[in-house]
């Protein structure tokens, strides 16, 4: 799947299948586009878990770590 990395405030990052990241909670706004990236469950990607990513994006509709530690449920 194509997701969006999107960097908040400092080591905040979003991950999305929404090219615009308009779905990010807005408690971490301004969003700046990263990159965007080929995730899928069978190769592993720095600084994200791909299975948890793409359940996140799945259930929520994005993906929030802070340094790099999954924080997606305390933000929903």
């Amino acid at each position: 799947m194509l997701v969006y990395i999107f960097r908040g405030p400092g080591r905040v990052f979003g991950v999305t299948a929404d090219a615009t990241g308009a779905n990010l909670p807005a408690r971490f706004a301004p969003w700046v586009s990263f990159k965007s990236v080929e995730l899928s469950r069978d190769k592993p990607n720095p600084g994200v878990d791909p299975g948890e990513c793409l359940d996140d994006i799945a259930k929520y509709g994005f993906h929030i770590t802070d340094a790099h530690v999954r924080i997606t449920d305390q933000v929903v």
